[in-house]
């Protein structure tokens, strides 16, 4: 095998500001001098989370769910053969990663309708306790999958965290993706900013 181009430009520039969206978002929760920056925040979650969605559909190969979205057998096969120390190699994202990316999209997007509520004065005490509720299982989520980044980095000797920044993975050549779609990555920005202008304002 040798590197090759897995994930475009959308995935990786997603997943870095869904990142920054949800930790600026996490140490922001409690102020009220901040609340303008937690909303923006939030908003950037939402907005890549909604672009991820299409994208699921329409992008490049490893983008899309039914390349990375698996039945409950292949999950549990993953996960034994990980814990024997002998998980096989994913191209994309493995059977349990996989679950993990739809989860936190899924959570992002109700954390952030839950928080709109909130911002416009909808839903009261128990909307509250909810939007922090969400939040804090999408912290957990977050856990349980940079330890199965750690371990699948270690168990392949191949550096996860480098190739969401760079796109490229082991694999065989004809496995590549032919582009990394940078025309799409300028459409996910335009998307996030108007999601902030509709949430925030």
């Amino acid at each position: 095998m040798q590197k090759i181009l897995v994930w475009d430009w959308p995935v990786r520039l997603g997943h870095w500001l869904m990142v920054g969206g949800f930790c600026i978002a996490w140490l922001t929760g409690d102020s009220e001098t901040f609340r303008l920056v937690h909303v923006i925040a939030g908003a950037t979650v939402v907005g890549v989370a909604t672009f991820r969605l299409p994208w699921g559909f329409i992008g490049t190969r490893y983008a899309r769910f039914v390349e990375f979205v698996r039945g409950p057998t292949a999950v549990k096969d993953y996960l034994n053969s990980l814990l024997k120390l002998e998980p096989a190699h994913h191209t994309g994202h493995n059977p349990a990663g996989g679950w993990a990316i739809v989860l936190l999209l899924s959570l992002g997007i109700l954390t952030g309708l839950a928080g709109w509520a909130i911002y416009n004065d909808i839903g009261g005490h128990l909307l509250e306790e909810l939007h922090e509720g969400l939040a804090a299982a999408i912290l957990t989520v977050v856990v349980v999958h940079v330890g199965g980044v750690i371990s699948g980095s270690l168990m392949h000797n191949e550096n996860l965290v480098r190739a969401m920044l760079t796109g490229r993975k082991q694999g065989s050549p004809e496995a590549a993706i032919p582009s990394a779609r940078p025309l799409a990555a300028l459409l996910l920005l335009a998307w996030i900013a108007a999601t902030g202008w509709l949430i925030a304002s």
